[in-house]
């Protein structure tokens, strides 16, 4: 008999709104109807971004794991019932994601949408835009909706 291995969904998470309505959106769509049995593995990452010549201390980079995976796992408390690994990593968002990916064998990355305008993304660049095309698997971006006036 042959055993399946679940593929592995990797969602970027940066505490910012964006990236909370992905994740929220990403469990309900995803993981919420699947309930005990959901599709994939889920594996949520945020990378603490900080220059080159300033590592971060191993105590700091802990203590940020915690608040990201204490964050992490009150959005995820009423929507999944399997548990999700949550990695920090220090370098730049793009890379760590990309890696993530790499490392896991995704299928999939989920990256929310800041909402920059084209001049905005050109300065700061796109985290999701970097993924859409160097990211070794599919790429969903999940924009929040603009609220009308």
């Amino acid at each position: 008999m042959a055993t399946s291995e679940k593929q592995v969904m990797v969602v970027g998470f940066d505490d910012h709104e964006h990236s909370t309505y992905a994740l929220e959106w990403t469990l309900k769509h995803f993981f919420a109807p699947f309930a005990s049995n959901p599709p994939f593995q889920l594996v949520i990452v945020h990378a603490k971004p900080s220059p080159p010549s300033v590592p971060i201390p191993e105590a700091d980079l802990k203590k940020r794991a915690a608040q990201v995976a204490e964050n992490v796992e009150e959005i995820c408390r009423n929507q999944l019932e399997n548990e999700a690994v949550v990695e920090v990593m220090q370098g730049d968002p793009r890379n760590v994601l990309c890696d993530t990916v790499e490392k896991h064998r995704a299928s999939v990355l989920v990256v929310g949408s800041h909402g920059y305008g084209a001049i905005k993304r050109a300065v700061l660049g796109s985290v999701s835009d970097y993924c859409a095309h160097h990211a070794h698997c599919s790429v969903m971006i999940v924009k929040r909706p603009k609220t009308k006036h």
